[in-house]
């Protein structure tokens, strides 16, 4: 069965005024262990999009089945537990916890899941050193760079072993090089733990490495690649 399913899903913004019509009745199916990007232009739907996988927004019609249950249909309390125990996110922006150190942001999911300790500090530091940046633990977000910052969301995002991640503009911040060493540590978190990606993105490098290709466009599936 697959693991998120969204049937004939829309979303309409000002619906009483001046109706937009973000996504319009997109119905797809994303298995475990898929490294799959939401591709188009600005303004085609796909952050949107990404946000209704990730019950960030409500859909207008339709349903979004993580597992088998329809998210659209819980209330913002069991939404919001819901994120925390299933779904990982990495944002374009990074969204670090400034005071704390990249060790403490990574630990914040786990900790707030109510993880014994010691499976935190044994899973950080397993992160940390996949993704290459185990000598920076004890170091704050303005202390790295942006790429390091990166990699330390996507720990961040893998932490509790969620049943998908959504990346949101993972890269547009990022140089060539960054970006690079980043989408390769992505995938290989990928194979290893079989850990289901997916981006929304217009990132050319991030459409290269992605097992699988969604295009939209006017918040329709104008064409799908595999």
């Amino acid at each position: 069965m697959s693991i998120i399913q969204t049937t004939n899903v829309t979303k309409v913004y000002n619906p009483d005024t001046v109706p937009v019509h973000a996504v319009n009745g997109i119905s797809l199916a994303f298995e475990k262990g898929e490294f799959s990007a939401i591709v188009g232009p600005s303004g085609c739907g796909k952050t949107t999009y990404l946000n209704l996988l990730g019950g960030l927004e409500t859909p207008t019609k339709g349903a979004v089945h993580v597992d088998g249950q329809d998210i659209s249909q819980l209330n913002s309390t069991e939404l919001t537990d819901f994120r925390l125990h299933n779904i990982g996110f990495v944002f374009q922006a990074y969204n670090l916890i400034p005071v704390m150190s990249a060790y403490e942001n990574v630990a914040f999911i786990m900790e707030l899941q109510q993880f014994p300790l010691k499976s935190i500090e044994e899973r950080v530091m397993e992160l940390l050193e996949a993704m290459e940046i185990a000598d920076k633990a004890h170091q704050r977000p303005n202390q790295l760079s942006g790429g390091q910052q990166q990699r330390v969301a996507v720990a961040r995002a893998l932490a509790s072993r969620p049943k998908f991640i959504l990346a949101d503009e993972p890269t547009a911040n990022l140089d060539s090089k960054a970006t690079a060493n980043l989408l390769d540590l992505m995938l290989k978190m990928n194979e290893k733990e079989e850990t289901t990606f997916i981006f929304s993105t217009h990132d050319d490098r991030v459409m290269q490495r992605a097992k699988r290709l969604i295009k939209l466009e006017d918040g329709q599936i104008a064409n799908e690649t595999k």
